[in-house]
This record gives structure tokens, sequence and C-alpha cells, in this order.
């Protein structure tokens, strides 16, 4: 059975409806391959006689080990074609050739020079074909320090920064008595995949123009470690160092708890926007969360003189006791008493923080095709599946049939693949491209983009077009500016000399709202830009707005559901300006469905979807959570993945089309088999802390090393490998202690094993340890910091992490790159532009002149009009 949404247009055509990607390799580059399924793509993986390795990771059908029967495989792998090859042989690696010179993409991501020996690495297949599109994922990139070290989901989140903003708060002496926590699971890759179809997407659009294919590569270090928040420009802005809090974004300094526990001990999140300082905060949420109070007959003690004006409700006392307040009502009422709708009604971004598999049965999700019932063969019925990565009514989401037995698909493939694929590009090299400071052209140079964005969720999107040479014009306007502009990561008075100069961390400034051109944050995500100041609750600023669309390939913006066609900007109306016309909104939960203008963001999408449940030590600790706001990354990698996708889409069929994203629905992604293993083994959700739930390896965690909060993770998955780490930490009698003789005995004492593993670390240099174990072969990385990606990372500094951009208002500063690696049509994050992000209106004269030919009065007067 192929699920599909019920709304979409009868004859709807797919996104890359039959295009042909073959998958060669592991863990690392499954998830982009999944991706590329549910985009139409004829996915065809290539595995050995018996069967890929990850066909042995789990959990298993009643928990029995079957190649053919891990739901690892079956998530990663549904819709995808099987073909098994003996690829040790010359007839193996004849016909693996053979298939790689009939395939639109390649994906590879063995081991450094096993493609190079069988004649499909990029170079030999790009000689004979200059058409095809090659995709090469390593841990950490073919070149460089670290490039032979050995990595793991683990470890790249340790390295990468992401743990060491995920954990539990201090005690009381401000003292870590539990480690970073590695979200579960998979999640590296995840990241990766993610960026990395962006580029594919986009080489996809420059060869459909041009005829031209290219090499990609990415390495799963340099994508992950681009992916946290926050912690990174504070640091580089400010020398702060992040601290980890349990359940809510890492921060400088403590803040107040976010977790709720229900009176039966499950969490909620009410996020409280009253908080002084927050980014969230509006003047009603204080009488929104006193009104919901109210309804349980609890907030007449905030009905007190002292709380009449907004100066008495923001002192600490103040935001104390009501916080003290919501608590209280949590927990004397039951998780099912759904206490966060009462806060949603009122306008609050409240959530529960539910346990993955709670979403299978929500109809907002089935409605929107997030979540489906897929046959599976094997156990002869269908099963609950991650669905449709978004909505839309013009353009279905693919699936294919159930994740392939070991080359079932290897005679069909053979017969289908022997005729030209229909997505080989005719076209000639156009002689009007636009070229980056690479000197090489860009691959959506020709695009223009309508960024209506908001946030990171949103606006990050539109900087991976910018990157890949789009002319992108973020709307806004003083009466509602992007909020990233008011207060993360501000440059200091002194600029990036004073930062030099500093040997403490300096004080964060205070926002000035008469200059919101500070912001170190909104100059990265909004890197390569142009900046249009422009009043949409003016007639003439609509009007403007809609002359800009007739002459825009894209539309996007992050608005509350609703809002565009309160502007009379639906997407019929957008139609009307231009008939192909891509619109690609974003929300919280989104548009369409049961939930319509729930409230929510990053942390709330999060706990909606099982994210923060998935990120923590057993109970009786609470989830940890993601210590930053994980779905505002990925909703703005889902976002530009959409765009391509349906830009590509309209290269090919000349229809545009609307695509409504949310954040919701991307975490639903990321849940990885939690619904599968629900409704085939009748398990719920459990948090296993830092130890591999579904791969076999002992020990698998984060040791404390020397220093204040030092800690290093390790991952050890064969014998070879312990008994490499026991030398290593001169502990040989390990291999020979009963308890940890084999893995199965280390497994079944890993509480023993880890407190002798961190007492052989905790003294020990954790940079050091990494060096030695993983000269010996050993999955090692310190969890680092952002002062260590930024300031000694050696593998980032050799991939050129970072690109030195100039900003109008506040210099020149480094600016975080796209990870992935292109050969004919580099990225460049300062874009066409060459330029980080904007200031506010910096380009409104230029745009109004160039694009709509406006002379200088015509702007002066909309000018004193307040329309710009």
């Amino acid at each position: 059975m192929t699920a599909t949404s019920e709304t979409v247009s009868p004859g709807a055509v797919g996104f890359v409806d039959g295009l042909r990607v073959l998958e060669i390799g592991g863990e690392l580059g499954e998830y982009a391959g999944r991706v590329l399924v549910g985009l139409g793509a004829d996915v065809v993986r290539v595995e050995p006689r018996e069967g890929s390795p990850t066909r042995g990771y789990g959990p298993f059908v009643d928990d029995v080990p079957d190649a053919e029967k891990s739901l690892y495989w079956w998530h990663y792998n549904h819709g995808k074609r099987s073909v098994a090859l003996d690829l040790d042989t010359p007839q193996g690696g004849e016909e693996l050739r053979r298939l790689a010179r009939q395939a639109d993409l390649v994906i590879e991501s063995m081991p450094r020079g096993w493609a190079a020996e069988r004649g499909v690495d990029a170079d030999t297949l790009l000689a004979e074909l200059p058409h095809l599109l090659h995709l090469r994922v390593t841990p950490f990139g073919d070149t460089g320090p670290w490039a032979d070290y050995v990595g793991s989901d683990l470890i790249h989140l340790a390295l990468g920064g992401v743990m060491m903003n995920c954990g539990y708060d201090p005690d009381p002496r401000g003292f870590y008595d539990t480690p970073p926590i590695a979200p579960q699971m998979w999640q590296a890759y995840h990241i990766t995949g993610e960026q990395a179809v962006i580029s594919v997407l986009g080489a996809l659009v420059y060869r459909h123009r041009t005829g031209r294919g290219q090499a990609m590569s990415v390495a799963v270090h340099e994508a992950v470690s681009k992916n946290t928040e926050t912690d990174a420009p504070d640091w580089l802005f400010l020398g702060q160092r992040h601290r980890r809090l349990t359940c809510r974004h890492s921060m400088v300094s403590a803040s107040l708890p976010a977790l709720a526990i229900t009176k039966d001990g499950r969490y909620a999140l009410p996020y409280k926007t009253y908080l002084k300082g927050s980014v969230t905060a509006d003047a009603s949420a204080w009488e929104s969360t006193v009104a919901v109070l109210r309804e349980y007959g609890s907030g007449a003690a905030l009905d007190e003189p002292q709380y009449a004006t907004a100066e008495g409700r923001q002192t600490a006392a103040a935001v104390d006791r009501l916080s003290s307040a919501v608590e209280k009502l949590f927990s004397s009422t039951l998780y099912s008493a759904d206490v966060w709708r009462a806060g949603q009604r009122q306008g609050l971004p409240w959530a529960p923080v539910r346990l993955p598999e709670e979403n299978v049965s929500d109809p907002h999700w089935r409605l929107r095709g997030a979540v489906v019932d897929l046959d599976e063969p094997t156990l002869g019925r269908a099963v609950a599946h991650v669905g449709a990565k978004w909505y839309s009514e013009d353009a279905a989401w693919a699936y294919g049939g159930p994740a392939p037995r070991v080359g079932e698909h290897t005679a069909d493939v053979r017969r289908e693949w022997a005729v030209p694929s229909t997505h080989r590009p005719v076209a000639s090299v156009p002689t009007d491209e636009v070229r980056s400071v690479h000197g090489a052209p860009f691959a959506l140079g020709h695009v223009r983009v309508i960024d209506l964005s908001w946030m990171l969720a949103s606006a990050g999107a539109g900087r991976f077009l910018a990157a890949l040479g789009a002319d992108v014009i973020k709307v806004e306007h003083d009466s509602r500016l992007d909020g990233m502009r008011t207060g993360q990561g501000l440059c200091p008075p002194g600029g990036r000399d004073e930062r030099r100069a500093a040997t403490t961390p300096l004080p964060t400034p205070t926002f000035d709202r008469s200059n919101p051109n500070r912001s170190g944050s909104f100059m990265e995500i909004n890197a390569g830009k142009r900046a249009l100041s422009l009043n949409l609750k003016s007639p003439e600023g609509r009007r403007i707005l809609e002359d800009l669309i007739r002459d825009a390939d894209m539309v996007v913006e992050g608005f509350s559901p609703g809002t565009m066609e309160r502007m009379g900007l639906g997407y019929a109306r957008l139609k009307e300006l231009k008939p192909d016309i891509i619109y690609v909104q974003q929300s919280g939960m989104g548009e369409h469905g049961t939930y319509g203008r729930l409230r929510a963001f990053g942390p709330t999408a999060q706990a909606f979807t099982g994210i923060s449940e998935m990120s923590g030590l057993p109970s009786p600790f609470p989830p940890a959570g993601i210590g930053y706001s994980y779905l505002d990354w990925f909703g703005a990698y889902n976002m530009a993945n959409a765009m391509i996708a349906a830009l590509y889409r309209r290269d090919r069929t000349g229809h545009g089309c609307h695509i409504d994203a949310s954040q919701g629905e991307i975490g639903l992604q990321l849940t990885g088999t939690a619904f599968l293993d629900c409704s085939v083994n009748g398990r719920s959700w459990r948090r296993t802390g830092n130890r591999s739930p579904y791969r076999a390896a002992a020990p698998h965690g984060a040791y404390r090393t020397r220093g204040d909060d030092r800690w290093i993770a390790l991952a050890v998955f064969d014998e070879e490998q312990w008994c490499a780490l026991a030398a290593a930490l001169g502990r040989t009698d390990w291999t020979s202690d009963p308890r940890f003789v084999d893995m199965a005995a280390r497994l079944a004492h890993q509480d023993e094993l880890d407190a002798e593993v961190e007492g052989a670390t905790r003294d020990l240099d954790g940079g050091e340890l990494m060096a030695l174990l993983q000269r010996s072969g050993v999955a090692a990385g310190v969890c680092q910091e952002a002062s260590d990606r930024y300031e000694s990372d050696p593998q980032l500094a050799h991939l050129g992490w970072t690109v030195e951009l100039r900003q109008s208002e506040i210099g020149t500063w480094p600016v975080k790159e796209h990870p992935v690696r292109m050969s004919v049509t580099p990225t460049h994050i300062g874009g066409r532009l060459d330029r980080s992000g904007p200031n506010y209106g910096e380009d409104t004269d230029e745009i109004l002149a160039e694009i709509l030919g406006f002379d200088d009065d015509r702007i002066a007067a909309l000018r004193a009009d307040g329309v710009v």
C-alpha cells in the first residue's frame, strides 16, 4: 500500500520522480537516501551478498536478530530497492560500475580508497560522465589531521558541540555531577543528510539548466559542528561559555526551570513567555498565564496590587511567584488533563512532553500525511511509519514499497536501468551565469526569493539558497523586527578589536532598538541576503510586495498560520501574480490540519514530537531535552530542501506549488525507529542516556577527564577496540575480567564498566587521550564546547569551516560556511554580495530601483509616507 494525502491534486507530479540514485555504503548516507525516496527518487541500495551491516542494527521484530527484520533497516530504507553484488570480484566490480554509469546520482560513504579501487569514485566517474552527480559522505573528510579518525553518532555529537549543550543542571555549587547527554538516535547522520540533500538538489537544478554534473563531499564532523545555536555566537562575540540546563536552552547563567511535572509523573513544557528579557516576552503573556490559572481556580494570589503594572510584574520575585503557580498547577493535575491546551487557548506556546509514539494517533499528523500506515509483508499487516516531511496539495510525498530484502531487486534494476534515465540533462551551459568569489558559477544564480521569514527556523532556509547564489530579498519592517535582531549574540561596542583584547568574558550588551544591526546571530543566519524595509500594513507596501512577487521565483514566510491569507496574499492570489510561483510557508505545527493557529517554535515542537523525551538518563531522571532550538535548524534545512525541490519540479514541469512545512513534522522524522518499535513490538520509548540502544557497543558514553566539566566520549564496537582501549588506559586486566570478557558480558555489566572507565579517564587530558585512542582505532572524541571548535579543532580549521565576511555595521567576523563542498558550483555563505547579514533596510533603494524602476523622488516619497 502506498500512502498519499487524500487532498493532493489528481495527476500531481512529484518533486524528482524517477531520479536514479545509487547508494553505496552504510549509516552515513542512509538518511539522505531516505529523504530522496520521499521526493520521488528511485534509490537503489548496493549491498554485499550477506547484506548491509546496518541490517544488524536493532531493534528487531520480537527482539530476535534477523537481517530481514531490523526495524532500523525498515525505517531508513523504506521505499529503496536492493541490488546484491560480490563487490570483491571483478564481475561484481563491473556490475557496480555499470549501475553507477546509469545513475543520475551516486551517494557513496565507504572507507577512503574503497571507491577508487572499484572505479566508482567521483574523479573516475565524472571523467567519463560529466553529467553525473556524485556525493561522498565521510566521518571527518578525506584530508586533514583527523582524516583517518573513527567516528560514530555519539562521537560526532560530542566533537560537534551538541552534547555540551545538552544535559542536566549542575548541583548548587555549579558542579556537573551528570555528564553531557547525546540526543538519541542517529542525529549526527540526520544533521548531515539534510544539509547534503540541500546541495544535491541545488546541483540537480544546475545540471538541468546546463547539463553539467559535479562532485560533492561532506564530512559529518563539519556538518554537526555547525548545528548548535547560541553557544557559538556567545563565544565568538563575547567569549562567554555556556552551561547545560535541564530541558531548556544552554545559557551563560542559570534560568528558571522549564519543565513542569504532572501528578502522575509525566512532564509538560509551559514555556515562560513572561520572563524578563526573554526574546518571546510580550505585554500580554502575564495576563494570559494568569487567565489559565484562574480557569483552574488558582490565580487569585496574582491579583495583588504589586502585580498591576508591567514594572511590578518584571521583578524577580514576581516572575518566581508566577512560575511557582504554574508548576503547582501542573503538579496537581494529571498529564491526560492536557492543561497545555488551556495555555494554547490563551496564546501561550505550551506543550506536552510526549513520548514519540504518542504522535501515532494524533489526527493532526494523520491529516497531513506525517504519520502513515504502510504494509509490512513480513508481518502480514500495516504498521505506523513516519510519513511526509511537509504537506502539499500539489505534489505527493512518495513512499514506495517496504524496505527491500537482500538483493530483492537485482534483476529488475538491471533491466530497468538499461534504459536511459528521464532526468538526463540536454541543456547547454548558459552565458549569463552569476559567479561567486571563487570565480565559479552559482548553482542557483538565476533564482530570486522574496523572503518574509522570521528567526532561525525560516530565515535559515534562505541562508542556504543565498549560499547557492540565489538573490534572497529579506523583507521586514521596524514595527516587527526579526526577533533575532533583538538580543542574540550581540557584538561588543568595540567590535572585533575589543573581543580580541578581552582576557575574560565580555558583558552582554543591551539591545538598542534605534540600532538593530548589532546581532551577530542575525547576521550569520541572514548572510548573503539583501534587505528591504517595507511596511506591509500599508496598502502601498502590499502593492510593492505584489510587484516584487511578479518578478520572483518563490515566496517564503514564517508567519503564524493564516497570516498571508489575512493579508490577501494566499496561494490563490500569489498564482494570479505569478502563475508558476513557488510558495513555501513554515510554522511550528503547520497550517493544514487540526491544530490551526497553535503557537509553537523550536522547544515547543521538540516537546510535542518526542525529541525532548528522547534525550536524557533513564527514569527517575526527567528528560534532558536538547539544549537549544534543535528544530529551528531542522526547520531551516527542511524548508530549504522544500524550496529547491519545488524549484527543480517547476523547471521540469513549468508548475509552481504550495508547500506547508512545519517544525513538528521534521521533528517526527528524527524520532528514528520509535514508531515502529511501538507498533511492531508494543514497546514504549525509554531513555538510555549515552548508551547505545540498538547497535551493540560497550563502553559507550561520556567519561570525565581532567579539567572543569571536561569529558570524553567513547564508543567501543568490537573486541579489537576493547583491547586497544584497555591497553591505552593501562588496564589490560579488564580483558580477562569475567564481567568484561566479551560484548555480551560488558553489556550485562554496564554500570560497573562505566565506573571503571571513568576511574581511569578522570585524571587524564581528554585531547591527549582522544589522539592516543584514535591512533589505536578506537572511536573517541572530546565533548567540545564552542571555544574548542573555534580555537583549537585542527580538522575544522583544515576544512575551512568558517569564512571571514564583512558586515556594514559590526565589521568582519567569521561566518560558518555551508558544509558541503561542490566541485563546479562551490557555495559561498556570503552569497552573490560576498557579505554577512544586512543592516535593516540596507538595500531598499537598490531593490526598488533595480527591480521596479523607481527613481529617487519616488523612493523619497515612499520613505516620507512610512511605506519604506
